[in-house]
């Protein structure tokens, strides 16, 4: 037997489930420290949906966005809280992820680990659960801060609580595996800001989180219902607005069941694009 062939078997040790779930514990714990530790990140997807609703809030504070069932106004942070939920969901999992795998793979941090006994299931759950927490912690504290800076009125039904919980559990999983699978994109970690960020960017646009999109033109609504933002966007906003504005959503409804479906599939066609695209170095390396 070859020093190669010796090499190769240690490198690549036989699947353990145990070890691979305590390696990916490991792996979150050590990313999401090394998340924290980047003053850019923190700003572009952390910070930054609690930076535009503020700036939304103060900007259009004297604005009026109807009433609730009670009579009491709707307030621009109010209305803006849905939106930068979701974009959070889609910077810190889809944004975030595919520009952070594209530059460890440009400067051969995954090949050095493509070499090591790490499973890759570790390498995943390491990276899911750095998005999951900071995704957390992102929504906690916009709701927090819309709620004590900016008196909005948070849901007391526990049911909106729990549709809360799913679509942004969901949509974290399911952004996180498409910036994955997205990360095969950009040819060089120098490159990966300037594909990604115009097709988050778009994405937002299309999907109802700076824009209304009941005002949007039919077309344009049914191509961003094609896109997972879009559906992420209209579970939050059932969590957070009026009943009254589900007559300004796609037929008239909140569509939760829209959502699931919508967000399940495309959480499937992530996996399977990540079993297909992912790899620990490029091809043309």
């Amino acid at each position: 037997m070859s020093a190669t062939t010796v090499t190769t078997q240690m490198q690549t040790p036989p699947f353990r489930f145990g070890r691979t779930i305590a390696l990916g514990l490991g792996r979150i714990r050590y990313e999401v420290k090394s998340y924290f530790r980047q003053t850019d990140t923190i700003f572009f997807t952390f910070l930054f949906p609690l930076l535009l609703m503020v700036i939304f809030s103060v900007a259009f504070s004297s604005t009026s966005f109807g009433k609730d069932a009670s009579g009491h106004p709707v307030s621009a942070a109010g209305y803006y809280l849905p939106a930068m939920l979701a974009a959070g969901v889609l910077l810190s999992g889809l944004q975030n992820m595919s520009i952070g795998i594209a530059a460890e793979k440009s400067d051969g941090t995954l090949k050095r680990l493509g070499g090591s006994p790490l499973p890759m299931m570790s390498y995943f759950i390491g990276k899911i659960g750095q998005v999951v927490v900071t995704s957390i912690l992102q929504a906690a504290l916009l709701v927090a801060v819309a709620a004590i800076f900016f008196g909005v009125r948070l849901p007391s039904d526990p049911a909106r609580w729990w549709t809360f919980a799913w679509v942004l559990l969901l949509g974290v999983s399911t952004c996180a595996i498409l910036g994955i699978a997205l990360s095969a994109l950009p040819r060089s970690g120098k490159s990966a800001v300037a594909v990604i960020l115009p097709i988050t960017l778009v994405l937002q646009f299309i999907s109802g989180v700076y824009l209304q999109f009941s005002a949007m033109p039919p077309w344009l609504q049914n191509f961003a219902s094609v896109f997972p933002l879009k559906w992420l966007a209209q579970g939050m906003r059932y969590v957070f607005l009026p009943d009254g504005y589900k007559t300004l959503e796609q037929g008239g409804t909140w569509d939760l069941s829209g959502i699931l479906i919508a967000t399940l599939i495309w959480l499937v066609v992530g996996l399977v694009l990540c079993r297909v695209t992912f790899r620990w170095i490029r091809k043309d390396s």
